[in-house]
């Protein structure tokens, strides 16, 4: 039997924190053939996703893959996002989350909880969009 990601189960944990915070929790995306969200709102071949329940309806959360429809200009569309092409998940309000770290296709990546808003590095950022 092989061993389950962690990944999965600290996406569903910080998304829970959020909530529970009154906070609205965003996700980050790194987005390639397998994720289905609006090519119009990719930039830089990522995409941050406001996951509140005034956002998206249907969210489901599996081990594999994050499910839900959103809204993008006024026109609904059917979300799949694997699990592996998540950056990061983190309060919009605050910039606390977590970021996972390293190469999406490694199995398992490594996660370490980080501040986004403070974290000062070479690598990507995460950008809050309005």
């Amino acid at each position: 039997m092989t061993d389950l990601s962690m990944r999965p189960y600290l996406i569903r944990a910080i998304y829970e924190w959020c909530v529970d915070n009154g906070f609205t929790p965003y996700l980050a995306v790194r987005v390639d053939e397998h994720t289905e969200v609006p090519r119009a709102h990719v930039k830089n071949g990522e995409i941050v996703l406001n996951l509140s329940a005034d956002a998206v309806r249907n969210l489901l959360m599996g081990n594999e893959m994050i499910t839900c429809t959103g809204r993008f200009g006024g026109v609904s569309f059917n979300l799949m996002v694997p699990v592996v092409a998540v950056i990061g998940i983190f309060a919009k309000e605050t910039g606390q989350g977590l970021v996972f770290q390293g190469d999406v296709t490694q199995s398992p990546p490594p996660a370490s909880g980080v501040d986004v808003a403070k974290t000062k590095s070479s690598r990507p950022q995460l950008k809050i969009i309005k």
